[in-house]
């Protein structure tokens, strides 16, 4: 039984919105990335309170905080961004949520990823070291123009940390703009290390994100083998259908509800029973 989620944000930013169409397409997870337009870690005391409230009363918990960590220059000064790790740390237990999604940061255009690797790994090192004290789990996801944008890279901080609480998450259109096959370059590859799938589609000859399955992502490849693997994880909608930019995206309550039929088409006729 696979556990749909979704970034709650793509639907509004109004959080009474975004749980009311949640509940209406079934869903009993949402991914919280931010709020009335905030971040979700620059939400003040009382804002937390009023989406605990709300999740609360649409009976909606929390399968990932949608944080930006690590989505900073590789050269960009690191305290201040482990400071805001323990607060994603924080927030995820506050939420009782198991993961919290992070980034390997950035690497500046022209600059061989290769020569910032060590810096990298000791960040995620020390990213994953406020993880484990707080009992939670990483999930790396391959963003474009990152350290770990594609899969050798992305197999190489999860290996090289060698943490139980750093694992990844699967972006098959950010593979593909990068110019990746995400199933026949990555899948093998990554799958040891894979927990958390975002939904997302892209078609390579432009970039463009479109609903699952009608891009070249290999959606309909990927959940074929994650099926027959086992696989028993949350699958997070994020669209990116309206509108996308470095910190997130945006889809409007219609095109996420297209984002969720054209990825439970997928479901159905692959046989993959889900909730």
């Amino acid at each position: 039984m696979w556990t749909l989620s979704g970034f709650a944000d793509e639907i509004s930013p109004e959080v009474e919105t975004q749980c009311v169409v949640a509940s209406e397409l079934g869903l009993r997870f949402v991914e919280l990335r931010s709020a009335w337009g905030t971040n979700v870690l620059d939400l003040d005391d009382d804002q937390r309170g009023e989406v605990v409230r709300l999740l609360h009363r649409h009976d909606l918990r929390v399968s990932s905080i949608g944080s930006p960590v690590g989505k900073i220059a590789v050269d960009e000064d690191f305290d201040p961004h482990v400071d805001r790790m323990r607060h994603a740390a924080r927030l995820a237990q506050e939420l009782d949520a198991p993961y919290v999604r992070v980034f390997s940061f950035f690497v500046r255009p022209g600059t061989d990823p290769a020569t910032v690797r060590d810096v990298v790994v000791r960040r995620m090192r020390a990213l994953a070291e406020v993880a484990r004290t707080a009992g939670v789990v990483l999930v790396h996801e391959n963003e474009k123009g990152i350290y770990g944008d594609t899969p050798e890279r992305c197999l190489d901080v999860v290996e090289s940390v060698g943490s139980e609480h750093l694992a990844l998450a699967w972006d098959s259109a950010n593979f593909v703009q990068v110019g990746v096959r995400p199933f026949t370059d990555g899948y093998a590859l990554l799958r040891p290390h894979l927990v958390y799938v975002q939904v997302k589609d892209a078609v390579a000859a432009t970039g463009a994100v479109v609903p699952a399955g009608r891009g070249d992502g290999e959606l309909v490849e990927t959940v074929r083998a994650l099926r027959d693997d086992g696989f028993d994880g949350f699958f997070s909608l994020e669209p990116h259908l309206s509108d996308a930019h470095s910190l997130g995206g945006f889809s409007g309550p219609e095109l996420f509800t297209e984002a969720w039929e054209a990825f439970t088409t997928i479901l159905d006729a692959e046989g993959v029973p889900y909730r």
